[in-house]
């Protein structure tokens, strides 16, 4: 019986499906890449905003219309579990969010034509199968490297602590040996990722262990570069700005979601009210030359137009390096689902159009800067009409731009090349390879 995976959602989500297929492996079953190949189905789902529990509940319709016998993980199993069977009688069975190993258990239940299996703890506590080796689903130059899951904040928007359950870190040397056995597969880039990699450790080691943590994955040899996704604002400590600048395989990129600059605005949001603007400042300062990005919500409840204007300009003036804006969604059990005020789907649309075209001009400003500077930059690969394409330091897989390139010498997936910029756009680079 061959088995078939559907990944939705975040990179933390795509690393619980490729510890999904390697529990699978372990355990003898067969897997295919080709759901039409497949008998059954798992479809690891997103919750985090209505569009995303729209895709997954999409896919999961798909499946049951051809016939598969279809298995429901992550975080739509775990936020609607009764709902969800209800509305879809013919799924076969459902693991939470903390529940990975069970996935055995559903299938053996499946095969021997037991009724319906739904495995969900009441209270997801994640444990990272440290025994399983991932199978990749995705293989190139980089690849995601989970230090941790769950979340110890109540942002007022977000539902991830309710679906994820606690911060609960790995320790250090699960981590550097993962890398390792990433490093020898051929992975040049590794990126760390958590709910909040700037808490890593506090439950495990009684203080902020990412410095630490840092130190020893930059000894790893034939690693390029070690990136940090999702810092949390107040978890941006002094030795863990400095480690940043001091250790030559991490990237000179901070990836810290603001969410806004204004303080009712924040206050409201259950997130740190704090000066913004020094924060960046400060981290301009101690690391040189390095790239900040950011995410903001427009239109979360009660947001004024003065409160939205604070922010505008906020953008304006800090001129962020990367940025996503995104309109606030209205989730289910989440503080923010009862506020009073909410904001008209029009006047969000319009928020975010006004900050994405400011971001757009920055953005531009900013990489201008860049013509006629030599970057280095790591191989993704190319383009159908042969055109090489790299992302430099300060870009992250998927969300960033990358850098469009020739060179009269073939050049291999996950080298770091120095490329000479010669044009830019918005969002990429364009340029020639140095050899």
């Amino acid at each position: 019986m061959k088995i078939s995976l559907i990944n939705h959602g975040c990179a933390k989500n795509l690393v619980d499906s490729e510890l999904l297929l390697g529990i699978l492996e372990k355990n003898g079953y067969s897997i295919t890449l080709d759901e039409q190949d497949a008998e059954i189905v798992i479809i690891n789902t997103c919750s985090f905003i209505h569009d995303a529990e729209k895709e997954s509940v999409q896919s999961i319709l798909e499946m049951v219309n051809e016939g598969k016998k279809v298995i429901v993980a992550g975080c739509l199993s775990q936020k609607h579990k009764e709902e969800l069977k209800e509305a879809i009688p013919e799924i076969s069975g459902m693991i939470g969010t903390s529940n990975l190993y069970d996935i055995v258990k559903v299938i053996k239940n499946i095969n021997s034509k037991k009724e319906y299996t739904s495995i969900i703890d009441e209270t997801p506590k994640y444990t990272y199968p440290e025994d399983i080796k991932r199978q990749q689903i995705t293989m190139g130059a980089s690849s995601y490297l989970k230090i941790g899951e769950g979340c110890n904040y109540q942002c007022g928007y977000c539902i991830i602590p309710k679906l994820r359950g606690k911060y609960v870190s790995r320790p250090i040397e699960n981590i550097v040996k993962e890398a390792e056995e990433l490093v020898n597969k051929g992975v040049t880039e590794i990126i760390l990722i958590a709910q909040d990699t700037s808490s890593y450790g506090i439950d495990l080691y009684g203080k902020q262990a990412l410095p630490k943590l840092l130190e020893e994955l930059n000894k790893i040899e034939n690693l390029s570069w070690i990136r940090i996704m999702y810092a949390y604002p107040t978890q941006m400590t002094d030795e863990l700005i400095e480690a940043i600048a001091r250790l030559d395989k991490v990237v000179k990129y901070i990836d810290i979601p603001l969410q806004h600059s204004h303080p009712r605005v924040l206050e409201s949001m259950r997130r740190p009210v704090m000066d913004y603007r020094k924060l960046v400042e400060k981290i301009r300062e101690k690391i040189p030359g390095v790239s900040i990005r950011t995410s903001l919500i427009v239109g979360y409840p009660g947001e004024t137009e003065e409160e939205f204007e604070h922010l505008y300009q906020f953008v304006k003036d800090v001129k962020f390096d990367r940025m996503g804006a995104f309109e606030y969604s209205r989730e289910k059990n989440t503080y923010s689902y009862a506020l009073k005020g909410q904001v008209p789907a029009k006047i969000k649309k319009q928020r975010r159009k006004r900050l994405m075209e400011l971001q757009q001009k920055i953005s531009l400003e900013n990489n201008e800067k860049y013509i006629n500077k030599t970057i280095k930059c790591i191989v993704e690969g190319y383009t159908d009409d042969g055109v090489i394409i790299l992302r430099s330091e300060h870009d992250a897989p998927e969300i960033d731009g990358v850098v469009y390139a020739h060179s009269d010498q073939n050049v291999v997936p996950g080298d770091i090349e120095t490329v000479k910029i010669t044009k830019v756009d918005e969002y990429d680079l364009f340029g020639e390879i140095i050899n």
